[in-house]
């Protein structure tokens, strides 16, 4: 089998889309598998026909047999798994986070092992959720090695994802590539405790005020980066299970609303931010994946931030965003 077929588990989400939107411009066939749903967050950055070409499948990653049949059918070559509950939803509802997050993880690795001659590649979303804050690590940015203190359910869920991983090649040699995104923005980031960053952008383009709910120093990435670099890992494929932090800017969330005040300066003053941080480290190392994937381009905070405004405008001139649901 020479062509790629890629099948992307929460591609309704942010990452998903820009992963399928990636694919799509590509001319790779592209299977999404969801709960139903409408893919608005696509129609952001991606047009109608470029959405028409999408295999969109519903389903249940819980659902065993069913996610094993679509990747038979359609035969799949590439798996990106991102379909998971975040922290509050976890949180909120502790048994379905672990049913989503875990479960769904398991079924996605034994469909893997059973379908090996078939599977290429697997790239997963781990998360940076699965550190801890920073005062229990030394000062500096964190290097993929570092020791895993979840704080979360969610957390949790993500390190026992990790574990599941590492047992599936030992056991089955199933080999996959976990990423670890840390604060993921651009459009389709409305989602999850970190998002609100993003909310203050798409604010700021259609001449909103926002509070951003946090402070403090964190790793940004752009949706569209993070994206790339799963496709790249799903098709690189080393043997094993690593897991690898994610580059991208370190950066204060003063410097954040400075870049979006750049960007769209009649919102100087509107854009304000909470000084607590939140519960992870003040940054982390992305050189191990520039190791496996050669050297990551991540777009700089201000390219990133103007973009991410651009691309709000563009949607709003369009009639394509909702701005009560891109800030609320």
């Amino acid at each position: 089998m020479t062509e790629e077929r890629f099948l992307v588990t929460g591609a309704l989400g942010c990452i998903g889309s820009w992963a399928v939107k990636r694919l799509i411009d590509e001319g790779v066939p592209v299977t999404t598998y969801d709960l139903p749903g409408d893919p608005y967050r696509m129609r952001l950055i991606m047009d109608d026909d470029a959405i028409g070409r999408v295999n969109f499948v519903a389903g249940d990653i819980t659902d065993q047999a069913r996610f094993e049949s679509v990747v038979r059918e359609n035969a799949i070559t590439h798996i990106l798994h991102l379909a998971a509950l975040q922290v509050p939803f976890v949180r909120a509802n502790p048994v379905l986070g672990a049913q989503v997050n875990v479960v769904g993880s398991a079924i996605v690795f034994e469909t893997a092992r059973k379908l090996a001659d078939q599977i290429a590649g697997l790239a997963y979303a781990s998360s940076i959720a699965v550190y801890g804050s920073a005062n229990l690590y030394p000062p500096g940015p964190l290097a993929d090695d570092a020791p895993l203190i979840p704080v979360t359910l969610y957390g949790v869920t993500k390190e026992a994802n990790e574990g599941w991983a590492t047992i599936y090649w030992q056991d089955n040699d199933v080999p996959s590539v976990g990423l670890r995104p840390f604060f993921v923005y651009g459009p389709g980031r409305d989602q999850g405790i970190s998002s609100t960053p993003t909310k203050a952008m798409a604010a700021a383009a259609v001449g909103r005020p926002y509070h951003i709910s946090f402070g403090g120093t964190d790793t940004y990435q752009h949706a569209d980066d993070v994206a790339r670099v799963f496709i790249d890992a799903a098709r690189t494929m080393p043997n094993g299970a690593p897991v690898y932090n994610l580059g991208g800017s370190v950066a204060a969330m003063s410097d954040v609303v400075t870049a979006i005040e750049r960007a769209a300066p009649e919102s100087a003053g509107t854009i304000t931010f909470a000084p607590e941080s939140l519960f992870t480290p003040d940054g982390v190392e992305g050189r191990a994946i520039a190791a496996l994937l050669g050297d990551v381009a991540w777009r700089s905070l201000d390219e990133g931030v103007q973009d991410t405004i651009a691309a709000f405008r563009a949607a709003a001139s369009a009639e394509r965003l909702d701005p009560d649901r891109a800030i609320n």
